[in-house]
């Protein structure tokens, strides 16, 4: 698998926000979302087997390890991968971008599955495989990252028309903060949660953190 980078950090997005965790970034995107904040990840990197992830994985004495990209399920060694670190002990989050199939990856309490659903200012909105939000459980979470009005009704009829299994995130991008997203979902009566991306108010736009 092509690995673009592996790093330690916290946890900047969702459920385990703050949690020291361990980035293994793969190469490769099959999307081109506007919003991507990682495009340096749509190429280059270092080819290494799944041993060779772990172990690397295995030098940072923390628990949570986070699948991310690019989209790691371009790659069709990361199921393999997740199997490898959910049998060292390790939590596992897979950020995914909403658009490939989640069947066939493990089912273990320690897998959380992260998919996107790309809203319309993402430009990839079309590419989006609804019939994954019936694969999402309790455990997992489902995000929209929202730029404008249009993105923010659009995830609210979502939510409404498929009623998935796991907790929704609104995340705000662009010129868009907090407050217009906390009053819409309050007023809404959405059962959402607003969160920041934690390490981009820490670090910015740095990449490696």
């Amino acid at each position: 698998m092509l690995v673009n980078e592996v790093f330690l950090s916290i946890q900047g997005e969702g459920r385990t926000m703050g949690l020291p965790t361990v980035f293994v970034r793969l190469s490769g995107c099959n999307l081109e979302c506007k919003w991507c904040d990682t495009r340096y990840a749509s190429e280059g990197g270092v080819e290494l087997s799944v041993e060779e992830v772990v172990s690397s994985v295995k030098c940072f004495k923390v628990r949570h390890v986070c699948l991310t990209g690019g989209e790691p399920l371009c790659h069709i060694e990361s199921p393999s991968l997740i199997s490898r670190l959910l049998e060292e002990g390790k939590h596992v989050t897979l950020e995914t971008n909403g658009s490939l199939p989640l069947e066939g990856l493990p089912e273990h309490p320690d897998l959380l599955i992260s998919m996107d659903y790309k809203c319309p200012s993402s430009g990839e909105e079309d590419r989006m495989r609804v019939k994954n939000l019936e694969l999402l459980g309790h455990k997992d979470q489902l995000k929209f990252v929202v730029a404008d009005q249009q993105d923010l009704d659009t995830a609210e009829k979502v939510l409404l028309r498929y009623e998935p299994d796991c907790p929704a995130i609104f995340t705000p991008v662009g010129g868009l903060t907090l407050e217009p997203v906390v009053k819409f979902v309050l007023d809404r009566g959405l059962e959402v949660r607003v969160l920041p991306q934690l390490h981009k108010i820490i670090w910015g736009d740095r990449r490696g953190v």
